[in-house]
């Protein structure tokens, strides 16, 4: 049962000051005590607080037994009187396995159990009975019982770790959905910084990992907050600041105040490349970041949930890239999260970055909208904002906002009205076109004579750098401009190739001259600056037809010195042209290509060895290549296969029949890990036979309890390009039965939504879908078709 909008609004009216004091006890395996006692001053009237799914309930309302009419999602509270009240919910509920609740996972290294509330929408319900809504903060006092060997972590500051019980300092006001609890036997690595307890912890299992990252997670974690101690005013918000690997997280990494959780994703086993760095080092500032922006002042519903994200998110990168020193950041977001952020504002669901409050009408529609708008879109805008404004007017008026707002809640028009009062530009006219319109602007490059002319389709004002080149794409010079409704001028670079955009200051699709254009496909690869070669490939990509785009790949990935760029052509090339577009007979000659351009021949820079060897293990159609890699555990020239490397070759080679069960089972023992049996799961279920696929589609389909992570696995082994007759049964089968596996939970929806058929479908095949779209779809999942279907008929209809 979604919260409402209206729901929500009457009950903040209703209700005030607002606490928590939490009990759990998580010493049993098959279920756990949640006993929380939650104080509130009311006006009087009727209200409810949720609790999900409890096994059983005990309700005291102060200090007086009462047997609501518990319906499985609501307690009724009725006819209170105006006052101070307090509700005790003592009850029983289970694990989970999605993540949305108490989250319990067994390392299959070592049999040690994990257990953590990973939180967010709709999920602290799952945990213990409260208000669950953003703008009823309030403090939470936590207690724990679990087995005293254990590590237990939390928001608040440890206080109390004694024979299996543990006790934490009360928090400062936050949203219950920040609320994290994590306990097993994790490795940590603790230190002060700033007078601030600190910490980073793992599974034991990876001790080894987390000691070899030790150093630079700490140097990341220090450098960040020194940054960011000096950019806001407000003092860091909380006593305590843990950062935590937790098993199966549904996210790259969760703000929880005090306490963030990340993916274990982030913490690699074996090969650490410089993306990997790049990558933590990002979602690192980005999570910090939100101690202040999300935490400190949070939304008031979920329609501003882009004033959490899109400024983390800007921040994560420019951070990264700037403070913490991973030169190349900002690259990966051109080439791999911008363009994801244009496909999303092209479909159906694009949505205005700042929605109104009444288009998110419950929270199921605010689970859709944690999106590429939010995030890439969100990201870029932020930055022109930063470049319109002046970063030190941005930060003035950011920093206004965090101080009148501390510990409360806040809306657009608050931070709009922090803004204009330090600036002289109109801040609410610019948010009016860029943050409640959707869609995007064009900035085309024309010739008057031989002069370059910038002109913009749309209504978007737009400052960004400008570059220009010799027809050989030799740099001659650079600068700053301003664009919006007049045509611009470009008289010192005649006869020039010119790149508006080039820094990707901006957000807006570019559409260069014919001359410039085709010295860009030339000699794309031959552009000194990689963060100007960034946006010319997602510019080019996005824009030729599936020839071109092929031809693009065969002439210039070979000659791509960035690693970073090299995955994104790749991951472009196979994720969405071959996958999404190409009429099926035309998939096996297009990997070929792929497989084609993965020149592994001499490769001296082992980190785009590995990109190449990815790209190669994901297209090629060679069985004894991928056999000579397995037998040696290293490709033909000598690169060490690191475990993705390996499983990918074993996926790969499942999916051309050159592996058997046996087989895949002796790699399963190999591997060892929780990693390694997803691996297998994945292997088995791409072998290209009836049985293989039939068995794959049962235990997804009919486990009531398989997990998230299994779900995946089993989805990316049976959909396979290569096998489009034997998996086209199963196509309609997923769409009968998606919509009743979907009503599991919005993390489940989320995965049967992202498990549509990995391959090109006929016409008849998605016009299955359109027909059940008609019908009762969950919000989740119809997002997720709704996308699939657009990004597979718009490139094909526009070429």
């Amino acid at each position: 049962m979604s919260l409402t909008l209206d729901e929500a609004r009457a009950r903040t009216a209703m209700l005030s000051e607002v606490s928590y004091d939490l009990l759990l006890d998580v010493t049993s395996p098959d279920a756990f005590r949640s006993r929380v006692a939650v104080r509130f001053r009311t006006k009087g009237g009727d209200t409810f607080i949720e609790l999900h799914r409890a096994e059983s309930v005990e309700v005291t309302l102060d200090g007086a037994t009462v047997v609501p009419a518990y319906d499985g999602c609501r307690i009724p509270l009725d006819g209170l009187t105006p006052g101070v009240h307090e509700v005790v919910v003592d009850a029983r509920l289970r694990y989970v396995t999605d993540g949305e609740g108490l989250h319990t996972f067994t390392d299959p290294v070592d049999g040690e159990r994990y257990v953590g509330g990973y939180l967010g929408l709709d999920i602290t319900q799952r945990l213990f009975a409260c208000f669950d809504q953003l703008d009823l903060k309030g403090p939470i006092t936590l207690n724990v019982i679990a087995d005293p060997t254990w590590t237990v972590l939390s928001n608040g500051l440890s206080t109390v770790a004694d024979g299996g019980r543990f006790g934490f300092a009360t928090t400062r006001p936050i949203a219950c959905d920040l609320f994290a609890v994590v306990a097993g036997p994790y490795h940590s690595v603790r230190w002060e910084h700033q007078g601030l307890s600190m910490g980073w912890h793992a599974r034991r299992s990876l001790a080894a990992e987390l000691e070899r990252d030790a150093a630079e997670l700490r140097r990341v974690t220090e450098v960040c907050f020194d940054h960011y101690a000096k950019t806001f005013s407000e003092p860091f918000p909380f006593d305590s600041y843990d950062q935590v690997f937790v098993p199966e997280l549904n996210w790259g990494a969760m703000e929880c105040p005090g306490c963030v959780t990340f993916n274990e994703s982030l913490l690699p086993r074996e090969r650490v490349t410089d993306d990997d760095r790049r990558r933590r080092a990002m979602v690192i500032a980005h999570e910090m970041s939100h101690m202040w922006f999300g935490d400190l002042v949070s939304p008031v519903w979920w329609e501003d949930a882009w004033l959490n994200e899109s400024f983390a998110d800007y921040m994560g990168f420019e951070v990264a890239e700037t403070v913490a020193g991973y030169a190349g950041t900002r690259v990966s977001f051109e080439a791999a999260y911008k363009p994801g952020a244009f496909l999303a504002d092209r479909r159906r669901s694009t949505h205005p970055v700042a929605p109104a409050a009444e288009d998110v009408p419950d929270v199921d529609t605010g689970t859709t909208i944690f999106d590429a708008i939010s995030y890439g879109k969100g990201n870029a805008v932020v930055r022109q904002l930063v470049t319109w404004l002046g970063a030190a007017d941005f930060l003035a008026g950011v920093n206004t906002h965090l101080t009148r707002h501390r510990f409360a809640n806040a809306t657009l028009e608050d931070l709009l009205s922090a803004l204009d009062a330090v600036s002289p530009r109109d801040v609410r006219g610019w948010a009016e076109v860029w943050l409640r319109q959707s869609g995007h602007d064009t900035i085309r490059v024309s010739r008057s004579d031989d002069v370059p002319v910038l002109t913009r389709d749309g209504v978007r004002p737009h400052r960004f750098t400008v570059a220009a080149y010799s027809p050989s794409l030799e740099p001659v010079g650079s600068r700053l401009v301003d664009l919006a409704d007049e045509p611009l001028e470009l008289p010192e670079w005649a006869g020039l190739v010119v790149v508006p955009n080039a820094h990707g200051e901006t957000f807006a699709r570019i559409e260069l001259d014919p001359f410039s254009y085709d010295s860009v496909a030339r000699s794309l690869a031959d552009l000194p600056d990689p963060l100007v070669r960034a946006v010319l490939w997602a510019m080019v990509l996005d824009q030729v037809p599936p020839a071109a785009h092929l031809d693009l790949l065969a002439r210039q990935l070979p000659r791509e010195s960035s690693p970073t760029l090299v995955t994104a052509a790749l991951d472009r090339s196979l994720n969405n042209l071959v996958r999404r577009v190409l009429p099926p007979a035309d998939v096996p000659a297009a990997l070929e290509v792929v497989a084609a351009a993965c020149v592994l021949d001499g490769e001296a820079n082992e980190q785009r060895a590995v990109a190449l060897a990815r790209g190669l293990a994901r297209s090629t159609s060679d069985t004894a290549l991928l056999r000579r890699w397995l037998d040696a555990d290293a490709t033909d020239q000598g690169l060490a296969l690191d475990p993705e490397l390996r499983w990918a070759a074993v996926h790969r080679l499942a999916e051309l029949g050159g592996v058997e069960a046996p087989e895949i089972e002796a790699e399963r023992l190999r591997d060892g890990t929780a990693a390694g049996d997803l691996g297998a799961v994945t292997a088995l279920a791409a072998r290209p036979t009836v049985e293989a696929k039939s068995a794959a589609w049962a235990a997804m389909t009919e486990d009531p309890d398989v997990s998230v992570r299994r779900f995946r696995a089993l989805a990316a082994g049976l959909w396979s390009l290569s096998q489009r007759e034997i998996v086209a049964p199963y196509v309609a089968a997923y769409v009968a039965v998606a919509p009743s596996l979907a009503r599991r939970g919005s993390a489940f929806a989320a995965e049967v939504g992202r498990a549509f058929p990995a391959l090109p479908l006929t016409d008849e095949e998605l016009e299955l879908v359109r027909d059940a779209l008609r019908g009762d779809v969950p919000a989740v999942l119809r997002r997720y078709w709704e996308d699939e279907l657009d990004d597979r008929t718009a490139r094909a209809v526009s070429f």
